[in-house]
């Protein structure tokens, strides 16, 4: 399942061009491109999706939010390790991330 989640900026910079960002979704940090919000400054609130900041958020939702998808395990989902994730499967007998049929079964989901 691909999410738009919410993420506080920590860090600016300009790369070949093109606006980047290091973003903290509740603990996992990811690089974000900032084409869509060129003026997305440190410390601000962001949603992103497939790696591009959309939209800015207000803290106390993108805490909520977090929150949310931290007690649903959907963090874990969208950020966790697909190693460990089709290792998880193999276990329980289902097809994980790392098998075609897993994934094509995962973006059914």
């Amino acid at each position: 399942m691909c999410l738009a989640v919410p993420g506080r900026v920590l860090g600016v910079e300009d790369r070949d061009g093109t606006r980047m960002a290091t973003v903290d979704f509740g603990g996992v940090v990811k690089e974000v491109c900032l084409e869509y919000l060129p003026d997305l400054k440190v410390g601000e609130y962001t949603i992103v999706h497939v790696g591009f900041a959309l939209q800015r958020l207000d803290e106390e939702s993108a805490r909520r939010t977090l929150e949310l998808f931290e007690n649903l395990g959907m963090l874990q989902e969208e950020f966790g390790d697909p190693w460990e994730q089709a290792e998880l499967a193999a276990r329980a007998g289902r097809p994980g991330p790392a098998d075609g049929e897993g994934l094509a079964e995962e973006v059914r989901r």
